[in-house]
């Protein structure tokens, strides 16, 4: 099912032996757009820490309901490795935690998921292998490719020929736990209207300059059909969005690891 971020903000997760908190926001992976971390706040349970909840351990969300279920207990997100949420997460920091909860590292494969499309939650028990988890995470040097949602809100949005807008929200997969759309708010220049443009025409995202760079045209931006956050997202729509934009759409063969971007400094 595809949603807006905004319905994602808020819902309360329960373990299964009571609530853990509510998620704020998330942490994707900008290779791909895959949402790795949901950012959950503990409130007075855990005196107001962040903790990090990986979409493996998501049973089912009720959006209705606004509840997300997960299979963990709360003793062991309590006793989960110590993360600052508020911080840039290091790969050894995400080795150690997936490794706790005897997750498979996702980029150990091709896919979204590593060897899976999707994060299904593994049949191991922590510390599975031969190797102790202390190994593991010392052997891991390389680069932590996490940002953070809110990180990227507000960006603006630079298309080929000239600003077009900023970055309002996301929508999301969760099936998959991927991002599937920037939502573009364009009233700078035509008030009122948001369309939604792919991670995959996306060309590069500049941290310093604060902006996202579009391998678009203005002309086809302000055209795109018009999307509100009340907007139901059906394969007719998406059709209709890659139609107008000429783009192939993510669910063809061959589109399921296709990188989406590079973050720079510059």
């Amino acid at each position: 099912m595809l949603t807006n971020a905004a319905n994602l903000k808020g819902l309360a997760v329960q373990a299964t032996d009571g609530e853990i908190g509510n998620v704020v926001e998330f942490y994707f992976d900008y290779e791909t757009w895959a949402i790795r971390y949901l950012t959950v706040e503990t409130g007075g349970w855990l005196g107001g820490k962040r903790v990090l909840i990986s979409p493996y351990s998501v049973r089912q969300v009720e959006w209705e309901a606004r509840r997300l279920d997960v299979s963990l207990t709360r003793k062991q997100v309590e006793d989960s490795p110590n993360i600052d949420a508020a911080q840039p997460v290091s790969r050894q920091q995400e080795a150690e935690y997936l490794g706790y909860y005897g997750y498979p590292y996702y980029w150990g494969g091709p896919y979204l998921w590593g060897q899976e499309f999707a994060p299904v939650p593994p049949v191991l028990s922590t510390g599975a292998g031969a190797e102790s988890l202390a190994e593991r995470v010392r052997k891991e040097s390389g680069e932590s490719r996490l940002r953070s949602s809110e990180a990227i809100t507000e960006y603006d949005i630079e298309s080929a020929d000239g600003e077009i807008g900023h970055v309002d929200s996301f929508v999301l997969d969760d099936e998959f736990w991927a991002i599937r759309y920037i939502e573009v708010a364009t009233r700078n220049w035509w008030p009122g209207k948001k369309v939604l443009v792919s991670p995959e025409w996306i060309e590069r995202v500049s941290w310093r300059e604060s902006k996202v760079f579009v391998g678009l045209t203005r002309e086809a931006i302000k055209d795109a059909p018009e999307y509100s956050a009340k907007t139901k997202i059906t394969r007719d729509y998406e059709e209709r969005l890659h139609r107008h934009y000429g783009r192939p759409p993510y669910w063809m063969p061959g589109t399921e690891t296709k990188p989406a971007l590079a973050f720079t400094g510059a």
